[in-house]
């Protein structure tokens, strides 16, 4: 099987060049594995851009010092079966980092072989940068020494958009629709949970789990949603499942409140559209008409070079952690940036943010937006040249999200 990698060219050098005090600065090489061809490419096209874009960057204002940053995009078709192919190529190329996010079913699978990889393989050993797979086992019963979550996960986001429905008494009635695999199922379960929890009068009147990726035409699931007199809908589909179901919604005028999970991922603005606004809701822990457009730089030049929108600080904050933890482990050597993380505080473009040594998952504030029309002030930027974007409901601060963890973590020895 031919996988051929999407690359671009960094202001960076190949292999180690020597520099003045008699050191060696390393090209730090991260195999970013996610669908770039189907129906998710737009996605993992998008993300690839951000990854290399920050690596760019920080090569250019040397924030892991001497060392650099490479960027290379393999095609794993949204598949965990190909994503464990991908991953056995990129590992016999020499990639020491791999980066992955769309679909926890992909990031469950490189998760266990990476662990299988890094035990039989000392000195060779591979860590994993999570940018968006989201079950929560992937830092609870599954965690691992070799896994770091960017995102936050489906618990957390449903802890904050649950605390959000919470104060809201108009809302007496939820309808439950998500992709039928492991993140899907959690949302659905949290979902469930919560509310009982928080407000145990609200009745849930729909709980659908369809097949991830397959649904070509959401109307039915439309239709029992309409007739279910939801006053929300809430959702964790993502990509062309979450388009297709606002499509539907569109055509029979369905303007039931609209909680999402990503929303604000590339393509779902243009499916939303003028029909959209004011009901369409998301939950991102970062957004460009955030409280101080912190990051629009970095929007203003990635629209200005793709005419695409910057949306996954992730990668922000992902570079960010590992050239501080190179430069504080005097190492590229991927264990040893690896402890460095652990416990490491950085600035990232929604504020501090920690990534906590019990279980490697970040810390960190998230948002509840909607979907409006730019006016200029505090919704500056649209999205997707639709002339709406997000507007700030209420930024969450990181303790009402941070979840406590079940992870017993397996450390290698130094």
């Amino acid at each position: 099987m031919s996988i051929l990698p999407y690359r671009i060219k960094l202001a960076c050098a190949s292999g180690a060049l020597a520099i003045a005090n008699g050191a060696f600065a390393d090209t730090i090489r991260i195999a970013y594995i996610d669908p770039l061809s189907g129906a998710f490419a737009t996605t993992g096209h998008n993300v690839l851009k951000s990854w290399q874009m920050i690596a760019e960057i920080a090569n250019k204002e040397k924030w892991a010092g001497e060392h650099t940053f490479e960027i290379v995009g393999f095609d794993n078709k949204a598949s965990p079966q190909e994503t464990l192919a991908v991953l056995k190529t990129v590992v016999d190329q020499g990639f020491r980092y791999v980066a992955q996010g769309f679909g926890s079913g992909a990031g469950l699978a490189l998760i266990d072989a990476i662990n299988k990889h890094n035990e039989r393989n000392p000195g060779k050993e591979v860590v994993y940068l999570n940018t968006s797979a989201g079950d929560p086992d992937m830092t609870n019963s599954k965690c691992s020494f070799w896994h770091f979550r960017l995102d936050a996960h489906a618990e957390m986001r449903m802890e904050a958009l649950t605390s959000f429905i919470e104060k809201d008494k108009n809302i007496k009635k939820v309808y439950l629709i998500n992709p039928n695999y492991a993140f899907g199922q959690q949302v659905s379960r949290v979902a469930k949970e919560n509310l009982k929890r928080k407000r145990p009068d609200i009745q849930i009147v729909g709980d659908d789990l369809h097949p991830f990726g397959q649904v070509k035409d959401f109307t039915p699931y439309i239709a029992k949603i309409a007739t279910s007199g939801a006053d929300v809908v809430i959702t964790g589909n993502a990509g062309a499942d979450l388009s297709l179901l606002i499509k539907a919604a569109k055509e029979v005028n369905l303007n039931t409140s609209l909680f999402t999970y990503f929303a604000s991922s590339p393509g779902i603005p243009a499916a939303i559209g003028s029909a959209g606004a004011n009901h369409v809701k998301s939950i991102p822990y970062w957004h460009p008409n955030n409280e101080t457009f912190a990051g629009k730089e970095i929007v203003e030049a990635f629209k200005k070079r793709y005419n695409d929108d910057f949306f996954s600080s992730a990668t922000y904050a992902g570079i960010t952690l590992l050239s501080k933890a190179v430069k504080q482990a005097k190492s590229t050597d991927p264990i040893k940036v690896a402890f460095a993380m652990e416990g490491m505080k950085v600035a990232s473009l929604n504020g501090e943010v920690e990534m906590r040594k019990d279980d490697h998952q970040l810390q960190q504030p998230l948002y509840m937006v909607t979907w409006v029309k730019t006016n200029g002030k505090d919704v500056r930027y649209d999205a997707e040249n639709t002339g709406y974007g997000w507007r700030t409901d209420s930024k969450i601060d990181t303790y009402v999200a941070a979840l406590p963890t079940s992870c017993r973590m397996k450390r290698p020895g130094m």
